[in-house]
């Protein structure tokens, strides 16, 4: 008998890995201020985008590690690590009102978002569519 080919979800493991590699890419551009994942995260101000970008990277990092390891609940542990993910975006852009510079941002979203910003929304675009589809 030939052992069954386990699929590993190549796709979603691209996604989250892209996730991971945005979140420490300069992801807007103001000014002179180019701030990547790592400084969104303010422990001593601890606030929404604190959250957002905890939320974001933790996501990432266990949908990679539930990639390799068998789990009796495993495609739905990884549906709550994008789903994290995401929702660490959603909380970071709602906490960018709490902060001048990120206020900046805000109003410009689009016109300042950077290489960072885009890998992490293709990163997103990528896992959505591996979880779905299984590959």
């Amino acid at each position: 008998m030939a052992k069954k080919k386990k699929s590993m979800g190549m796709l979603y493991l691209i996604g989250m890995i892209l996730v991971v590699v945005g979140f420490f890419l300069p992801m807007f551009k103001a000014g002179p201020i180019e701030p990547n994942g790592l400084d969104f995260l303010d422990f001593d101000n601890f606030g929404f985008v604190t959250i957002g970008g905890l939320l974001i990277i933790i996501g990432a990092v266990l949908g990679v590690v539930l990639n390799f390891i068998n789990a009796k609940n495993k495609k739905m542990l990884q549906l709550v690590a994008l789903i994290l993910s995401i929702a660490g975006g959603v909380v970071l852009f709602i906490g960018f009102n709490d902060n001048v510079i990120y206020k900046t941002i805000a109003k410009g979203f689009i016109k300042h978002a950077y290489m960072g910003f885009y890998v992490i929304l293709a990163g997103w675009v990528v896992g959505v569519v591996g979880y779905l589809t299984g590959k």
